[in-house]
């Protein structure tokens, strides 16, 4: 069954390329206005996919990205119209799973979009079962489960986004070992990013909030200065 995608602008001119672009890929496409239009093309239609655009009346991208995080963990591609770090990593810190700066290349916004349903549609990134031969690792109060995409932490549901779980997973599916920014950009987002790493600094805090007692001195998901990140278990 073809994916639905909800394309959020309120430039025209960008939502007919995005659609025309995607269209001759197979996909469903849906066009929003502004940010409540956005909201109420994402409750009735319920799409598989949305591209936001940042900036727009009425709701920006921020507020429409954080509405929809509160109940539903749909892949969100931002748009944002300038290159600066702060906007990327408001983006973000709102929920979005990637970001895409003005002006871009509809084919490159294409292959992100196909990036995030490859790795939806086999339930893992590349390290993952081939490697470990595992489908759940439960590693002290954690279980995670590669093939529902599941989380829970002492037998409650953890809500994730597409690239919380495939970091997460990455990361315990290879106890103690370090990833450096640069590794885990490569293997979980499976394209350039150009050497910013502020990406996976931001994934990393929200993951935390999720899973660790105490973010702000994590235990299982920690920081090895200068390298990256790994994960250790607390109770081994």
């Amino acid at each position: 069954m073809a994916k639905k995608i909800l394309i959020v602008d309120d430039e025209s001119n960008i939502r007919d390329v995005c659609r025309r672009y995607l269209d001759r890929e197979g996909y469903i496409t849906f066009l929003a206005v502004d940010g409540e239009d956005a909201i109420e093309k994402w409750k009735t239609l319920q799409p598989d996919l949305i591209i936001l655009d940042l900036m727009m009346p009425i709701k920006t991208g921020w507020e429409v990205c954080e509405e929809i995080r509160e109940v539903d963990d749909v892949p969100i591609i931002m748009l944002t119209a300038r290159g600066e770090e702060t906007d990327k990593i408001m983006g973000l810190t709102h929920g979005a799973d990637d970001y895409v700066t003005k002006p871009f290349s509809p084919r490159e916004l294409v292959l992100r979009v196909k990036s995030i349903f490859r790795l939806l549609g086999r339930g893992n990134i590349r390290t993952s079962h081939q490697e470990t031969g595992q489908n759940v690792i439960k590693r002290g109060n954690l279980e995670v489960n590669e093939t529902t995409r599941t989380v829970y932490s002492n037998q409650q549901p953890i809500e994730l986004t597409v690239k919380e779980f495939d970091m997460l997973w990455l990361l315990i599916s290879h106890p103690r070992q370090v990833f450096s920014r640069s590794q885990l950009l490569e293997k979980v987002w499976d394209i350039d990013f150009e050497g910013d790493t502020s990406t996976v600094t931001v994934h990393m805090r929200r993951l935390r909030e999720k899973i660790e007692s105490d973010p702000s001195h994590p235990k299982i998901l920690q920081t090895v200065w200068g390298i990256g990140y790994k994960f250790e278990s607390e109770n081994e």
